[in-house]
This record gives structure tokens, sequence and C-alpha cells, in this order.
């Protein structure tokens, strides 16, 4: 893991949640939904083959907790520009995947790619600077520090984070109203939205966000789900996993659907929204 130096770098950038790794909740574009083999282990659990277009390959990994494994040989992958999704009943392995895509967790076997470059038992830090993000589901903000503090946080790496932050604010003009404010006196919706964004101050290639929506009031969530996809209109790549998995699939363009650490199925993500099977067993009928 990272020394001291890139240890500060790692709350920094992701928020306090990256000192407390967990065992939390934890396709190719085919015109139709794949069902993978769904036995743990299987060699047929997840994509066959990334596209050359892949900004982010996740090659067959084994990863878990302890002595305790939760994913067994899972691969996805995320092109350019794109948002995908992944949903899951809880204890998926869904959290355990965007932890050790980020080097919060080391993988037991596979490996991880991002723009080509192996990444894999990277640390957070390093990671970071090579143009990923990470947005974990809880305390992902520094609540004491204000709006403009947190975002700074998020920018402690780079030299001269002004012109960012500044841009960061004409996007999202709630944050430039909100600037002074003490991030634990926002709602959770705006608390959500500066943590988006710090994570956005390093200008990522890709982002890997945990449960956006999650402890949220339904009114607020459409508005976090708007948020995703303004992030995704700057031109990154977002890989999100989601508990609302109809309201995740539906802002992304394809998604996996994962069980008991391996992909159950996977493909556009109007497809995994219309299969009826997918409905019945993982999105309430």
């Amino acid at each position: 893991m990272a020394d001291d130096g890139d240890g500060a770098v790692d709350r920094a950038a992701a928020g306090p949640a990256v000192d407390d790794v967990t065992a939390a909740d934890d396709v190719t574009a085919a015109e139709d939904v794949t069902a993978a083999d769904d036995t743990p282990g299987s060699d047929t659990a997840g994509d066959a083959a990334p596209p050359d277009d892949a900004v982010l390959v996740v090659d067959g990994i084994d990863s878990g907790y302890g002595d305790m494994q939760v994913l067994y040989d899972l691969s996805v992958h995320l092109r350019a520009e794109e948002v995908v999704c992944m949903v899951g009943p809880n204890g998926a392995g869904k959290s355990t995947v965007l932890k050790t895509v980020f080097g919060l967790l080391e993988p037991w076997a596979g490996g991880v790619r991002l723009d080509g470059d192996d990444i894999t038992d990277t640390a957070p830090a390093d990671v970071v600077r090579r143009g990923m993000g990470y947005v974990p589901q809880t305390d992902n903000v520094f609540p004491p520090l204000t709006v403009e503090e947190n975002l700074r946080m998020g920018g402690v790496a780079r030299m001269h984070p002004d012109d960012v932050i500044e841009g960061l604010y004409d996007r999202f003009p709630i944050l430039d109203e909100y600037r002074d404010a003490e991030a634990g006196d926002l709602s959770g919706g705006e608390r959500q939205l500066v943590a988006l964004a710090r994570a956005l101050v390093m200008e990522p290639d890709v982002l890997l966000i945990d449960e956006p929506s999650a402890g949220l009031a339904p009114s607020i969530v459409d508005e976090v789900f708007d948020d995703v996809a303004a992030i995704n209109d700057l031109g990154t790549a977002i890989l999100m996993i989601e508990q609302n998995a109809r309201a995740g699939l539906g802002i992304s363009d394809r998604g996996y659907v994962l069980d008991q650490g391996t992909v159950a199925f996977e493909g556009p993500a109007d497809r995994l929204l219309e299969d009826p099977e997918v409905g019945e067993l993982y999105l309430g009928g």
C-alpha cells in the first residue's frame, strides 16, 4: 500500500472512507443480453474479450477480505466516455470490484488495465495520478471543511487546481453558491455532488462511483443521477454500482448483473431493463 504521503493523497482524492476497507455490500457491444455461467470460478463469468477501445479492463480477478473470497474470475470493461452500471443483490461483490480496481484491495488473481497500462497492485494515490477517480458510498466528504476546501483536497496532487475548480463551479453553480459552507451542513444530494466534484479535480479519464443514490430521499435521487450524467457529458467514463438498479441502468450505456461474485448477465442497459429473466430475478419484476 501507499506510504504516509501517498495515504494523504488517497484520503484527499476519495474521502475519509479510504481508511476503512471492510467487507461491505458487497460485454462486448452485443445486441442481446448475455447470460454467464453463474457458478463461482466459471471461465464464463464476464467478458470473453474486451474491445480495443476499452479504457478500463478488469480481467479475471479473484478478490476478497482475509480468507473470504468474494469475487470469482470476474471480468468487466469500460469504453471511453461510456457509463456502465453494475447491479445485483446485496453481497454480490459490487463494492469489492471497485475497491479492487482502485487498489484498496489487492486481487488474488487476474489483473486491471487502465488505458492499456497494467495497474494491478498499484497504490490508490498512483491510480489517481494515472487518471482514475473514486467516490465511495459513505464518508465521501470532509464534513468540517467548506465546499472549497473539499475541492482543494481533491486536487492535492495538482500543482495548480484553481482553473479546474473554477470550471467545476461554472458547470455546477450550486457548488459556487455554497463554496464557503461546511460540507456537513449541506443536504445529502449536495454532499454527494461535492464528493463527485472533488473526484473530478484531478480530471480523471475514468470515475468509479459506489452507490450514488444511497441514503438519499427519493426526491433527490433524480438530481444525483442528472449530476452523474453531466459528469459523463464532460468526457469522463463512469463505472458505477447502484442498488436502485432501474435508475442506474436508465442512465447507462451498458450493464453487468453480478451474483455470488460473478457476472450473471451483461449487455446494453436498455436490453437488461427489458429482459424478463433479469427483471424477475434482479429488478423486482
